[in-house]
Formats: structure tokens, sequence, C-alpha cells
């Protein structure tokens, strides 16, 4: 099992590092932020696929909040910021008692 629970078949997949790439890597075990450079390699990839599998996201899912939220602007349903400031500080003085 890998650490996310997941199964997975182990395969060697050889890779070309640039000098500098190796370098960065070494010193990276070295400092004991990674125990190898292939646990180093791994992270850092599943970092970066989970940073695109975000920039993928088209927040389609937000867009019927935002137009509900535009809807109730345009009928004037809003409290202003002032507004929100003093209810806020009511509900905590009431809190205090």
């Amino acid at each position: 099992m890998s650490p996310r629970g997941r199964s997975w078949v182990q395969k060697d997949v050889p890779i070309t590092l640039t000098p500098e790439q190796e370098a960065w890597l070494q010193s990276q075990v070295a400092t004991g932020a990674f125990a190898s450079i292939e646990e180093a390699a791994r992270q850092l990839i599943d970092e970066r696929i989970a940073e695109c599998n975000l920039e993928e996201d088209d927040l389609a899912w937000a867009k019927p909040l935002v137009d509900e939220g535009l809807a109730a602007l345009s009928r004037g349903e809003f409290v202003s910021l002032e507004e929100h400031k003093a209810r806020s500080a009511a509900r905590l003085a009431a809190l205090k008692g």
C-alpha cells in the first residue's frame, strides 16, 4: 500500500537529471528533508501533479453561487461593511454580557 492508502505497483523509470537538479536533490537529502533522491523525486512529482489538478479546476461549481450572490446584490439584498461591523460589535457585546 502507498502512504495514501491506495495500492500501487512500483516500477523503476529511469530519468536524467541535470547536474544542478542532482546537486539540489543531494543537498536536500543531506539536510534530512528527504530520505533519498528517489523519495524526493516522488514527493516533488506528486506535489506538481496536485498543483496541475488545482490549475485545471475551472470553478464551474462556483458559478451558481456567484450568480445567486449577484442576483441578491441586484435586488438590494446586502449589508454594508459599516452595518456588518456594527452588527458584529453588538453581538460581541451581547455575548460578553
